[in-house]
Protein backbone atom coordinates (compact mmCIF):
# COMPACT_ATOMS: atom_id res chain seq x y z
CA UNK A 1 0.00 0.00 0.00
CA UNK A 2 1.60 3.27 -1.42
CA UNK A 3 1.13 6.52 1.38
CA UNK A 4 -0.43 9.62 -0.30
CA UNK A 5 1.01 12.54 0.32
CA UNK A 6 -0.91 15.05 2.51
CA UNK A 7 -2.02 18.63 0.95
CA UNK A 8 1.02 20.17 1.70
CA UNK A 9 3.47 17.86 0.22
CA UNK A 10 7.02 18.13 1.19
CA UNK A 11 9.43 18.71 -1.74
CA UNK A 12 13.32 17.34 -2.19
CA UNK A 13 16.18 19.54 -2.59
CA UNK A 14 15.90 20.04 -6.08
CA UNK A 15 12.29 20.89 -5.38
CA UNK A 16 10.31 17.82 -6.40
CA UNK A 17 7.26 16.95 -4.42
CA UNK A 18 8.51 13.49 -2.79
CA UNK A 19 6.21 10.63 -2.03
CA UNK A 20 6.29 7.70 -0.15
CA UNK A 21 6.63 3.94 -1.92
CA UNK A 22 8.65 1.57 -3.82
CA UNK A 23 6.74 2.21 -6.97
CA UNK A 24 6.83 5.90 -6.83
CA UNK A 25 10.93 6.07 -5.96
CA UNK A 26 12.13 2.89 -7.72
CA UNK A 27 15.18 5.35 -9.88
CA UNK A 28 16.53 6.24 -6.69
CA UNK A 29 15.90 3.06 -4.75
CA UNK A 30 17.67 1.03 -7.47
CA UNK A 31 20.65 3.48 -7.13
CA UNK A 32 20.59 2.72 -3.43
CA UNK A 33 20.69 -1.09 -4.23
CA UNK A 34 24.14 -0.63 -6.86
CA UNK A 35 25.74 1.32 -3.99
CA UNK A 36 24.92 -1.26 -1.41
CA UNK A 37 26.50 -3.79 -3.84
CA UNK A 38 29.65 -2.06 -3.67
CA UNK A 39 29.54 -1.87 0.43
CA UNK A 40 28.95 -5.64 0.42
CA UNK A 41 31.94 -6.23 -2.57
CA UNK A 42 34.48 -3.76 -0.46
CA UNK A 43 34.12 -6.13 2.97
CA UNK A 44 33.91 -9.68 1.10
CA UNK A 45 37.35 -9.21 0.12
CA UNK A 46 38.45 -10.48 3.66
CA UNK A 47 36.42 -13.28 3.77
CA UNK A 48 38.55 -15.91 2.26
CA UNK A 49 42.11 -14.61 2.52
CA UNK A 50 42.93 -12.40 5.41
CA UNK A 51 42.89 -15.13 8.40
CA UNK A 52 45.19 -17.20 6.04
CA UNK A 53 47.43 -13.58 5.43
CA UNK A 54 48.15 -13.54 8.75
CA UNK A 55 48.92 -17.65 9.59
CA UNK A 56 50.91 -17.65 6.40
CA UNK A 57 52.09 -14.64 5.34
CA UNK A 58 52.87 -12.63 8.55
CA UNK A 59 53.30 -15.86 11.04
CA UNK A 60 50.92 -15.27 13.80
CA UNK A 61 50.73 -18.51 15.90
CA UNK A 62 48.00 -17.12 18.35
CA UNK A 63 44.36 -17.80 17.20
CA UNK A 64 43.38 -14.16 18.88
CA UNK A 65 45.83 -12.76 17.18
CA UNK A 66 44.84 -13.33 13.57
CA UNK A 67 40.97 -12.38 14.70
CA UNK A 68 42.29 -9.56 16.14
CA UNK A 69 41.43 -7.63 13.01
CA UNK A 70 37.91 -8.61 12.92
CA UNK A 71 37.49 -7.58 16.59
CA UNK A 72 38.91 -4.08 15.44
CA UNK A 73 36.17 -3.94 12.63
CA UNK A 74 33.59 -4.83 14.47
CA UNK A 75 33.98 -2.84 17.56
CA UNK A 76 34.49 0.39 15.15
CA UNK A 77 31.84 -0.77 12.55
CA UNK A 78 29.18 -0.80 15.75
CA UNK A 79 30.17 2.46 17.36
CA UNK A 80 30.16 4.27 13.47
CA UNK A 81 26.60 2.97 13.32
CA UNK A 82 25.61 3.92 17.02
CA UNK A 83 27.10 7.27 15.56
CA UNK A 84 25.85 7.12 12.29
CA UNK A 85 21.90 7.76 13.98
CA UNK A 86 22.99 10.62 15.80
CA UNK A 87 24.43 12.21 13.16
CA UNK A 88 21.76 12.16 10.93
CA UNK A 89 20.42 14.96 12.93
CA UNK A 90 23.30 17.19 12.20
CA UNK A 91 24.16 15.96 8.63
CA UNK A 92 22.26 15.08 5.35
CA UNK A 93 22.12 10.90 4.90
CA UNK A 94 23.80 11.60 1.44
CA UNK A 95 26.80 13.52 3.12
CA UNK A 96 27.13 10.92 5.43
CA UNK A 97 27.06 8.10 2.49
CA UNK A 98 30.03 9.99 0.64
CA UNK A 99 31.91 10.65 3.65
CA UNK A 100 31.97 6.68 4.24
CA UNK A 101 33.00 5.77 0.65
CA UNK A 102 35.94 8.71 1.50
CA UNK A 103 37.07 6.80 4.22
CA UNK A 104 37.36 3.66 2.57
CA UNK A 105 39.63 4.42 -0.09
CA UNK A 106 43.01 3.46 1.37
CA UNK A 107 41.84 -0.32 2.52
CA UNK A 108 42.49 -1.89 -0.87
CA UNK A 109 45.92 -0.89 -0.88
CA UNK A 110 46.35 -1.31 2.92
CA UNK A 111 45.45 -5.23 2.51
CA UNK A 112 47.47 -5.68 -0.62
CA UNK A 113 50.32 -4.12 0.54
CA UNK A 114 50.71 -4.02 4.41
CA UNK A 115 54.29 -4.63 5.48
CA UNK A 116 52.84 -5.55 8.95
CA UNK A 117 50.05 -7.35 10.68
CA UNK A 118 49.52 -3.93 12.07
CA UNK A 119 48.74 -2.30 9.16
CA UNK A 120 45.94 -5.21 8.19
CA UNK A 121 44.20 -4.26 11.76
CA UNK A 122 44.45 -0.33 11.23
CA UNK A 123 42.99 -1.02 7.57
CA UNK A 124 39.94 -2.61 9.62
CA UNK A 125 39.61 0.44 11.92
CA UNK A 126 39.14 2.65 8.05
CA UNK A 127 36.82 -0.68 6.58
CA UNK A 128 34.76 -0.68 10.02
CA UNK A 129 34.19 3.31 9.87
CA UNK A 130 33.31 3.00 6.12
CA UNK A 131 30.69 0.03 6.35
CA UNK A 132 28.94 1.82 9.23
CA UNK A 133 28.33 4.86 7.18
CA UNK A 134 27.80 3.49 3.83
CA UNK A 135 25.77 0.34 5.03
CA UNK A 136 23.60 2.49 7.57
CA UNK A 137 22.90 5.35 5.10
CA UNK A 138 21.81 2.54 2.59
CA UNK A 139 19.36 1.14 4.63
CA UNK A 140 18.21 4.30 6.15
CA UNK A 141 17.63 5.95 2.99
CA UNK A 142 15.93 2.80 1.57
CA UNK A 143 13.19 2.73 4.49
CA UNK A 144 12.81 6.63 3.85
CA UNK A 145 11.83 5.72 0.66
CA UNK A 146 9.83 3.14 0.59
CA UNK A 147 7.50 4.17 3.95
CA UNK A 148 5.87 2.03 6.88
CA UNK A 149 4.18 -1.05 4.38
CA UNK A 150 7.36 -1.86 2.57
CA UNK A 151 10.10 -2.04 5.14
CA UNK A 152 10.76 -5.99 4.90
CA UNK A 153 10.90 -6.21 1.33
CA UNK A 154 13.22 -3.18 1.63
CA UNK A 155 15.52 -3.85 4.17
CA UNK A 156 15.81 -7.28 2.50
CA UNK A 157 16.60 -5.95 -0.97
CA UNK A 158 19.29 -3.81 0.60
CA UNK A 159 20.82 -6.44 2.48
CA UNK A 160 20.23 -9.35 -0.52
CA UNK A 161 22.79 -7.34 -2.74
CA UNK A 162 25.12 -6.39 0.11
CA UNK A 163 25.45 -10.06 1.20
CA UNK A 164 25.30 -11.42 -2.20
CA UNK A 165 28.44 -9.13 -3.06
CA UNK A 166 30.09 -10.39 0.33
CA UNK A 167 29.63 -13.72 -1.31
CA UNK A 168 30.47 -13.25 -4.57
CA UNK A 169 34.03 -11.00 -3.68
CA UNK A 170 35.05 -14.25 -1.42
CA UNK A 171 34.42 -16.60 -3.99
CA UNK A 172 36.28 -14.59 -6.43
CA UNK A 173 39.26 -13.95 -4.17
CA UNK A 174 39.51 -17.19 -3.25
CA UNK A 175 39.83 -18.20 -6.56
CA UNK A 176 42.54 -15.57 -7.24
CA UNK A 177 44.46 -16.64 -4.64
CA UNK A 178 44.83 -19.74 -6.19
CA UNK A 179 46.05 -18.55 -9.53
CA UNK A 180 48.15 -15.43 -8.06
CA UNK A 181 48.48 -16.26 -4.67
CA UNK A 182 47.36 -14.25 -1.05
CA UNK A 183 48.23 -10.71 -1.76
CA UNK A 184 48.03 -8.42 -3.75
CA UNK A 185 45.77 -9.27 -6.93
CA UNK A 186 42.46 -10.22 -5.12
CA UNK A 187 42.96 -7.52 -2.75
CA UNK A 188 42.80 -4.79 -5.52
CA UNK A 189 39.58 -5.88 -6.74
CA UNK A 190 38.29 -3.72 -3.98
CA UNK A 191 39.73 -0.39 -5.89
CA UNK A 192 36.78 -0.77 -8.27
CA UNK A 193 34.28 -1.06 -5.68
CA UNK A 194 35.69 1.83 -3.81
CA UNK A 195 35.78 4.21 -7.43
CA UNK A 196 32.24 2.77 -8.37
CA UNK A 197 30.55 3.28 -4.85
CA UNK A 198 32.13 7.19 -4.18
CA UNK A 199 30.70 7.81 -7.92
CA UNK A 200 26.99 6.58 -7.16
CA UNK A 201 26.96 8.31 -4.02
CA UNK A 202 27.72 11.35 -5.26
CA UNK A 203 24.68 10.92 -7.88
CA UNK A 204 22.01 9.98 -4.76
CA UNK A 205 19.48 12.23 -3.62
CA UNK A 206 18.98 12.82 0.13
CA UNK A 207 16.12 11.20 1.45
CA UNK A 208 14.97 13.99 4.36
CA UNK A 209 12.24 14.82 2.82
CA UNK A 210 10.73 11.53 2.90
CA UNK A 211 11.17 11.46 6.40
CA UNK A 212 9.49 15.11 6.83
CA UNK A 213 6.66 13.17 5.10
CA UNK A 214 6.11 10.34 6.66
CA UNK A 215 6.30 12.12 10.22
CA UNK A 216 3.48 14.55 8.75
CA UNK A 217 1.12 11.96 7.79
CA UNK A 218 2.26 9.56 10.76
CA UNK A 219 -0.91 8.05 12.66
CA UNK A 220 0.29 8.25 16.01
CA UNK A 221 1.89 11.32 17.29
CA UNK A 222 4.90 11.27 19.45
CA UNK A 223 3.87 11.92 23.16
CA UNK A 224 4.12 15.03 24.56
CA UNK A 225 7.63 15.52 26.29
CA UNK A 226 9.23 12.31 24.60
CA UNK A 227 12.70 12.18 24.06
CA UNK A 228 14.40 11.21 21.03
CA UNK A 229 17.96 11.85 21.44
CA UNK A 230 20.73 9.06 21.27
CA UNK A 231 21.16 8.54 25.37
CA UNK A 232 17.47 7.99 25.66
CA UNK A 233 16.92 5.92 22.52
CA UNK A 234 19.86 3.92 23.34
CA UNK A 235 18.44 2.87 26.68
CA UNK A 236 15.28 1.68 25.29
CA UNK A 237 16.11 -0.15 22.33
CA UNK A 238 19.13 -1.82 24.24
CA UNK A 239 16.84 -2.95 27.27
CA UNK A 240 13.23 -0.95 28.23
CA UNK A 241 11.47 -2.46 25.09
CA UNK A 242 11.26 -5.74 25.42
CA UNK A 243 10.45 -6.63 21.70
CA UNK A 244 13.65 -3.88 20.55
CA UNK A 245 15.97 -5.49 23.24
CA UNK A 246 14.29 -8.85 21.89
CA UNK A 247 15.35 -8.24 18.37
CA UNK A 248 19.00 -6.38 19.63
CA UNK A 249 20.34 -9.49 21.00
CA UNK A 250 19.60 -11.62 18.32
CA UNK A 251 20.76 -9.35 16.11
CA UNK A 252 24.12 -9.45 18.21
CA UNK A 253 24.26 -13.33 18.46
CA UNK A 254 23.79 -13.28 14.42
CA UNK A 255 26.43 -11.39 14.21
CA UNK A 256 29.18 -12.87 16.40
CA UNK A 257 27.96 -16.34 14.53
CA UNK A 258 29.51 -14.50 11.46
CA UNK A 259 32.43 -13.12 13.10
CA UNK A 260 33.36 -16.40 14.55
CA UNK A 261 32.94 -17.60 11.19
CA UNK A 262 34.99 -15.36 8.95
CA UNK A 263 37.85 -16.11 11.34
CA UNK A 264 37.03 -19.44 12.38
CA UNK A 265 36.19 -22.18 9.53
CA UNK A 266 39.37 -20.72 6.97
CA UNK A 267 41.41 -22.03 9.62
CA UNK A 268 39.59 -25.23 10.56
CA UNK A 269 38.56 -26.98 7.08
CA UNK A 270 42.30 -25.73 5.85
CA UNK A 271 43.21 -28.12 8.83
CA UNK A 272 41.08 -30.79 7.68
CA UNK A 273 42.70 -30.87 4.04
CA UNK A 274 40.82 -28.16 2.15
CA UNK A 275 42.33 -25.99 -0.57
CA UNK A 276 42.29 -22.44 -0.94
CA UNK A 277 39.26 -22.38 -3.79
CA UNK A 278 37.22 -25.19 -1.44
CA UNK A 279 37.22 -22.32 1.44
CA UNK A 280 36.74 -19.88 -1.01
CA UNK A 281 33.72 -21.50 -2.18
CA UNK A 282 32.39 -22.48 2.00
CA UNK A 283 33.03 -18.80 2.85
CA UNK A 284 31.50 -17.37 -0.40
CA UNK A 285 28.32 -19.87 -0.60
CA UNK A 286 27.14 -18.96 2.87
CA UNK A 287 26.84 -14.70 2.62
CA UNK A 288 25.58 -15.38 -1.38
CA UNK A 289 22.50 -17.78 0.55
CA UNK A 290 21.99 -15.06 3.11
CA UNK A 291 21.93 -12.39 0.39
CA UNK A 292 19.83 -13.76 -2.37
CA UNK A 293 17.31 -15.67 0.47
CA UNK A 294 16.45 -12.19 1.94
CA UNK A 295 14.43 -10.78 -1.35
CA UNK A 296 11.95 -13.53 -0.43
CA UNK A 297 12.26 -13.67 3.64
CA UNK A 298 11.59 -9.49 3.31
CA UNK A 299 8.37 -9.45 1.64
CA UNK A 300 7.58 -12.67 3.76
CA UNK A 301 8.20 -10.73 6.94
CA UNK A 302 5.65 -8.54 5.68
CA UNK A 303 2.59 -10.66 4.79
CA UNK A 304 3.29 -12.89 8.14
CA UNK A 305 5.24 -11.06 10.53
CA UNK A 306 8.42 -10.41 11.83
CA UNK A 307 8.99 -12.76 14.72
CA UNK A 308 8.54 -15.96 13.06
CA UNK A 309 11.39 -15.84 10.64
CA UNK A 310 13.65 -14.99 13.96
CA UNK A 311 12.96 -17.10 16.01
CA UNK A 312 13.24 -20.08 13.58
CA UNK A 313 15.86 -18.47 11.84
CA UNK A 314 18.37 -18.62 14.53
CA UNK A 315 17.54 -22.61 15.27
CA UNK A 316 18.27 -23.15 11.78
CA UNK A 317 21.83 -21.27 12.21
CA UNK A 318 22.72 -23.12 15.56
CA UNK A 319 21.49 -26.54 13.32
CA UNK A 320 24.47 -25.57 10.91
CA UNK A 321 27.62 -25.11 13.70
CA UNK A 322 26.25 -28.94 14.81
CA UNK A 323 26.63 -30.32 11.01
CA UNK A 324 29.72 -28.29 10.59
CA UNK A 325 31.05 -30.62 13.38
CA UNK A 326 29.12 -33.56 12.77
CA UNK A 327 30.27 -33.98 9.41
CA UNK A 328 34.16 -33.01 9.71
CA UNK A 329 35.32 -35.96 8.72
CA UNK A 330 34.10 -35.46 5.32
CA UNK A 331 35.08 -31.72 5.26
CA UNK A 332 33.86 -29.93 1.61
CA UNK A 333 30.57 -31.54 2.61
CA UNK A 334 30.36 -29.84 6.04
CA UNK A 335 31.67 -26.93 5.16
CA UNK A 336 28.84 -26.80 2.31
CA UNK A 337 25.68 -28.07 4.47
CA UNK A 338 27.06 -25.91 7.15
CA UNK A 339 26.91 -23.19 5.29
CA UNK A 340 23.71 -23.60 3.51
CA UNK A 341 22.56 -23.78 6.80
CA UNK A 342 23.95 -20.18 8.07
CA UNK A 343 23.07 -18.95 4.84
CA UNK A 344 19.46 -19.67 5.17
CA UNK A 345 19.08 -18.78 8.85
CA UNK A 346 20.52 -15.68 8.39
CA UNK A 347 18.58 -15.24 5.65
CA UNK A 348 15.41 -15.49 7.76
CA UNK A 349 16.57 -13.17 10.76
CA UNK A 350 18.25 -10.35 8.77
CA UNK A 351 15.42 -8.04 7.30
CA UNK A 352 13.02 -9.67 10.19
CA UNK A 353 15.17 -8.10 12.91
CA UNK A 354 15.83 -4.45 10.86
CA UNK A 355 11.84 -4.45 10.23
CA UNK A 356 10.91 -5.31 13.67
CA UNK A 357 13.44 -2.59 15.21
CA UNK A 358 11.09 0.00 12.51
CA UNK A 359 8.05 -1.61 13.58
CA UNK A 360 8.37 -0.12 17.01
CA UNK A 361 10.50 2.65 16.66
CA UNK A 362 9.06 6.20 15.90
CA UNK A 363 10.13 8.37 12.92
CA UNK A 364 11.45 10.63 15.08
CA UNK A 365 13.75 8.32 16.91
CA UNK A 366 13.89 5.88 14.00
CA UNK A 367 17.62 6.71 13.04
CA UNK A 368 18.82 6.46 16.48
CA UNK A 369 17.18 2.67 16.81
CA UNK A 370 18.69 1.71 14.06
CA UNK A 371 21.71 2.95 14.90
CA UNK A 372 21.18 1.35 18.21
CA UNK A 373 20.61 -1.95 16.99
CA UNK A 374 23.35 -1.88 14.32
CA UNK A 375 25.61 -1.49 17.28
CA UNK A 376 24.52 -4.36 18.68
CA UNK A 377 24.26 -6.06 15.84
CA UNK A 378 28.07 -5.66 15.02
CA UNK A 379 29.50 -5.59 18.04
CA UNK A 380 28.42 -9.46 17.46
CA UNK A 381 31.95 -9.29 14.94
CA UNK A 382 34.58 -8.66 17.99
CA UNK A 383 32.23 -10.66 20.48
CA UNK A 384 32.58 -13.80 18.23
CA UNK A 385 35.85 -13.34 17.20
CA UNK A 386 36.94 -13.04 20.63
CA UNK A 387 34.98 -15.99 21.92
CA UNK A 388 36.84 -17.55 19.02
CA UNK A 389 40.23 -16.56 19.90
CA UNK A 390 39.89 -17.45 23.24
CA UNK A 391 38.57 -20.76 22.91
CA UNK A 392 40.58 -21.53 20.35
CA UNK A 393 43.80 -20.94 21.92
CA UNK A 394 42.67 -22.72 24.75
CA UNK A 395 40.53 -25.61 24.09
CA UNK A 396 40.52 -25.48 20.02
CA UNK A 397 38.53 -24.38 16.82
CA UNK A 398 35.49 -27.04 17.45
CA UNK A 399 34.95 -25.68 21.02
CA UNK A 400 34.24 -22.39 19.23
CA UNK A 401 31.64 -24.10 17.19
CA UNK A 402 30.22 -25.92 19.79
CA UNK A 403 30.36 -22.52 21.78
CA UNK A 404 28.69 -20.64 18.87
CA UNK A 405 25.62 -23.25 18.35
CA UNK A 406 24.54 -23.11 22.19
CA UNK A 407 24.49 -19.47 22.45
CA UNK A 408 22.27 -19.10 18.86
CA UNK A 409 19.90 -21.54 20.25
CA UNK A 410 19.34 -19.76 23.63
CA UNK A 411 19.13 -16.70 21.39
CA UNK A 412 16.35 -18.05 19.43
CA UNK A 413 14.59 -18.79 22.51
CA UNK A 414 14.86 -15.37 24.06
CA UNK A 415 13.74 -13.49 20.61
CA UNK A 416 10.51 -16.13 20.96
CA UNK A 417 10.23 -15.00 24.99
CA UNK A 418 10.61 -11.44 24.30
CA UNK A 419 9.47 -10.01 20.65
CA UNK A 420 6.19 -8.83 20.10
CA UNK A 421 4.50 -8.21 16.75
CA UNK A 422 3.87 -4.76 15.65
CA UNK A 423 2.77 -4.40 11.84
CA UNK A 424 2.99 -1.24 10.32
CA UNK A 425 -0.25 -1.03 9.31
CA UNK A 426 -1.58 -0.95 12.42
CA UNK A 427 -0.18 2.25 13.30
Amino acid sequence: MNTTPPTNTPADAGGRPVRLGLRENWPQFTLLVVVNVCVGGLVGLERTTVPLIGSETFGLTSDLAVFSFIIAFGLTKAFTNLAAGALTARFRRKQLLVAGWLIGIPVPFALAYAPSWGWIVAANVLLGLNQGLTWSMTVNMKIDLVGPSRRGLATGLNEATGYTAVGVTALLTGYLATGYGLRPIPELIGVVFVAAGLALALAVRDTGAHVALELASHTKALPTGAHTGLRTTFTRTSWHNRSLRGASQAGLVNNLNDGLTWGVFPLLFTDHGLGLAAVGLIKGLYPILWGLGQISTGHLADRIGRKPLIVHGMLVQAAGFVLALALLDRPLLAGILSAVLLGVGTAMVYPALIASISDHAHPAWRANALGTYRFWRDIGYAAGALVAGVLADALGLSATVIAAAVLTAVSGLLAALWITEHQPAAR
